[in-house]
C-alpha cells in the first residue's frame, strides 16, 4: 500500500479548488465576449428629418444632413451625382460609407452626412448609405 502525505492531499485539493475557480471566471469572461458579437443594430426613433437638395444648398456648412435619392453618377475617385426630385449635388462617398452594398443609379438611398459649403461649391460629404 502507498502512503500519501498531508501536503501532497492539500496540494491536489488546493489545485482542484484553483482550477474550479479558474473554470467560473472563464464562463463568467466569456459569456458577455458571444453576447456582445451577436448584437445587431441600434436605437431608431423613426424622426428622421430628409431635407431636399435644394435645402442642403441653402444650409451652413457641418450641418447634419439625411437625403433620400438616386446616386445617378460617378464624377471622380469617391465622387458621385446625387439627384431628388429638387436638384443634384456632388456627394463625398468613402469607402467604409458603403458598408459592403452595392448601389446603381436605379437603387433609391438615403444618405447620411454632413454639408460641405465651399466658396464656390457645396457638396455633401456622406457617413453612411442606406439602400432603401
Amino acid at each position: 500500500m502507498k502512503k500519501i502525505s498531508v501536503f501532497a492531499i492539500g496540494a491536489m485539493l488546493a489545485t482542484g479548488a484553483a482550477f474550479a475557480e479558474f473554470e467560473e471566471t472563464v464562463v463568467a469572461v466569456v459569456q458577455p465576449v458571444v453576447q456582445t458579437t451577436n448584437t445587431k443594430g441600434g436605437f431608431v426613433s423613426g424622426n428622421e428629418t430628409i431635407v431636399t437638395v435644394k435645402q442642403v444648398n441653402e444650409m451652413r456648412d457641418d450641418v447634419p444632413v439625411i437625403v433620400k435619392g438616386k446616386i445617378v453618377q460617378r464624377m471622380g475617385d469617391d465622387k458621385f451625382l446625387f439627384e431628388d426630385g429638387t436638384g443634384s449635388i456632388t456627394v463625398e462617398i468613402d469607402d467604409d460609407a458603403w458598408r459592403g452594398q452595392t448601389v446603381s443609379a436605379t437603387d433609391t438611398v438615403k444618405l447620411y452626412g454632413d454639408v460641405d459649403r465651399g466658396i464656390f461649391k457645396t457638396e455633401i460629404d456622406v457617413d453612411y448609405i442606406e439602400k432603401l
